[in-house]
């Protein structure tokens, strides 16, 4: 009995933990690779939004040309490489 009580211990703590452990900003709209950083743990850090400008956007990828949204989900996600 007491095994039962502890495995139920042990579960609860475990789901509780998981919905305690979030980020407290978890959307961003936008990241512009920060090229220039030293730090490069996984991949190009974001640049800091207040020095972001238009031409950190490129012509290439043609954002600024509406897309398809009438799908099942009603969006769509454009996917860029930033090499």
């Amino acid at each position: 009995m007491a095994t039962s009580y502890f495995l139920l211990s042990v579960l609860l703590a475990l789901v509780f933990s998981q919905a305690i452990a979030s980020d407290p900003s978890p959307l961003q709209d936008f990241c512009v690779a920060d090229k220039d950083s030293p730090v490069k743990v996984n991949g190009f850090v974001c640049k800091d939004p207040m020095h972001v400008t238009a031409d950190d956007f490129f012509k290439a990828a043609k954002l600024d040309e509406p897309r398809n949204t009438k799908g099942k989900l009603g969006s769509n996600v454009t996917l860029i490489n930033v090499m």
